[in-house]
């Protein structure tokens, strides 16, 4: 059962990640001595993303990208060998990923001599579990996803205590590859004055990630000059929206704006707002820039739907970003999901990291290091740097349409100076 919240999970997670910590010996090659020394020149690297339900397809486009480019580098970071682990941390009864699940996950690989870096979680809500635990392990994490503000930066968009609740350690051992959220609210802002929004009524799921991109967009109508008609959280166990709907209708919002993931009902949402206002323009965070959302949408309510997702038109990547698009297609048999192209990059920098830490890459602080390190990088995305909170220096946005079932790129948005 989904009983306890995000937050109560955050805290048993940190009080079992000390348990971890206290049940390891003082061998230097356990991973929790003074050295972070892993044993032997076989380094593991997991990745732990929802592989059950909605989230599926999409999960397993970023593990694909994620086995490209470790197949890319011949299944090596500079002298050692990689094995790379696959986990779900979703459960067939939630349908999507699951407190108890992440929770374990990442104690399977703070417990393992061998890990070195841990690649996810997809949802921002799950990473608030898994970072505290695999911080106080001192292993490497990287999101290919994540957008959540507070899980790195303090401020508008971020909750009480964050970030620093989820570094018990104190020192920073997680990072991203996708731009985030104050980013993309600001995105969302530019979206929705270009498609002539005056008033809109913004919902979110109440998750970590749901809730942060709703107040980060907020904050970005707010300076664009669009009138903010609401900001309510959904009760996501609900049969149906109706009541949700008619408040939007009664408050005179033109446009509504949902912040959450697809799972947790964004097509009831959408079935039932574009029921009581047909003529409102829906707009979604990239929470929902997913074939299992925009497949299930009514075509009267895919033409007024437009979502930012950071993922943009293959053209505009460098070459080796087009590349990726046809190796994925030439090896899987189809285009990928939009976040398969973080899930390359998220391997690709941790690769990287434990290349640059040469003969240290076997010691997970000198990996992290080596990750925060991270200047000028040349990928499939652009060239990036990492910065001090482990933020990638991307920051373009793409405007999404939708069609025949399908995300159709519309624009690049560019962040705000």
């Amino acid at each position: 059962m989904r009983a306890r919240s995000v937050a109560a999970w955050a805290t048993v997670a940190t009080a079992l990640t000390f348990g971890v910590a206290a049940c390891g010996d003082d061998n230097k090659d356990s991973g929790g001595g003074d050295s972070g020394a892993v044993s032997g020149e076989t380094l593991t690297i997991y990745s732990s993303l929802p592989l059950q339900g909605d989230s599926r397809p999409q999960s397993e486009s970023v593990v694909n990208g994620e086995k490209l480019a470790l197949e890319e580098a011949g299944g090596k970071a500079g002298d050692f060998t990689i094995k790379y682990v696959s986990l779900d941390d979703a459960t067939a009864a939630a349908g999507k990923w699951d407190a108890g699940t992440v929770s374990n996950n990442a104690r399977k690989a703070a417990q393992d001599k061998s890990a070195i870096a841990y690649l996810g979680e997809f949802n921002s809500g799950a990473s608030a579990i898994s970072i505290p635990i695999l911080n106080q392990a001192g292993i490497l994490q990287v999101s290919p996803s994540n957008t959540a503000f507070g899980l790195t930066k303090s401020g508008p968009g971020a909750d009480k205590g964050e970030p620093d609740k989820y570094y018990p350690s104190g020192k920073r051992t997680y990072g991203r590859v996708v731009p985030i959220d104050d980013i993309q609210g600001a995105a969302q802002a530019t979206y929705q004055k270009d498609q002539g929004c005056t008033k809109t009524y913004i919902l979110n799921d109440k998750e970590v990630y749901g809730k942060g991109v709703a107040s980060t967009t907020q904050a970005g109508l707010e300076k664009v000059g669009i009138q903010v008609a609401g900001n309510d959280g959904i009760d996501t166990k609900a049969a149906n929206f109706r009541t949700v709907a008619q408040k939007i209708k009664a408050s005179g919002a033109d446009c509504m704006f949902y912040g959450g993931i697809t799972q947790n009902k964004a097509v009831q949402l959408w079935n039932d707002v574009h029921a009581a206002v047909p003529e409102a323009k829906l707009f979604g965070p990239d929470g929902v820039a997913e074939s299992p959302f925009t497949e299930k949408l009514s075509e009267s309510e895919q033409k007024l739907t437009f979502i930012t997702n950071p993922t943009l038109d293959p053209e505009l990547y460098p070459e080796s970003g087009q590349k990726f698009f046809a190796d994925y297609e030439a090896k899987f048999g189809g285009a990928p999901e939009p976040y398969a192209i973080y899930g390359y990059e998220a391997m690709s920098v941790v690769l990287a990291a434990i290349t640059a830490a040469a003969d240290q890459g076997n010691n997970r602080q000198a990996v992290i290091d080596a990750f925060f390190a991270t200047k000028d990088k040349e990928s499939v995305l652009g060239t990036y740097s990492i910065d001090e909170f482990g933020d990638t220096t991307l920051s373009d946005y793409g405007g999404n349409t939708v069609s025949g079932g399908k995300l159709v790129f519309d624009k690049v948005i560019k962040a705000a100076s």
